[in-house]
């Protein structure tokens, strides 16, 4: 069965959320929810689903130590953290991830999560992703939408 590729797009600058978060500290760092941060639930938020590897994050150059240290302290360990040397939006972001997830696993199912989310029923979202994964290891393209 081909693997899910979790790719967390933690990029972002933290601009509308201003001055909870900045552009040193985004949102996507803080806890805003829980004690946790926005992007330790995003990665803990996919525990108990089967066939997920390890996530591929993008983050900014100027976040990166703080990324990975938010990572570790959730014992998260990335197949890769990306750099973005400038911010380009989504798209582009999600171009180099996937084709870093396809260097790993040229099969994989790629799940692109922003990391600034909040999802409150988790069993919920893992059906909701059990069923896309189905539909995209067919040949579908699966988005969700708020």
């Amino acid at each position: 069965m081909h693997p899910i590729i979790p790719i967390v797009l933690a990029g972002g600058s933290g601009t509308r959320l201003w001055p909870l978060s900045r552009d040193l500290f985004p949102k996507q760092l803080i806890r805003l929810s829980s004690d946790q941060t926005m992007l330790q639930n995003t990665v803990l938020r996919l525990a108990g689903l089967e066939n997920v590897t390890a996530p591929i994050l993008l983050c900014n150059e100027k976040n990166r130590f703080m990324t990975a240290e938010q990572l570790r302290a959730v014992d998260v360990m990335p197949e890769a953290i990306i750099l973005e040397p400038v911010g380009r939006n989504t798209a582009p972001a999600v171009a180099v991830a996937a084709l870093k997830a396809l260097s790993v696993h040229p099969e994989a199912v790629l799940l692109v999560l922003p990391a600034d989310h909040h999802i409150e029923h988790q069993a919920k979202f893992h059906e909701a992703l059990n069923t896309a994964v189905s539909f995209a290891r067919n040949g579908f393209l699966i988005t969700f939408g708020i």
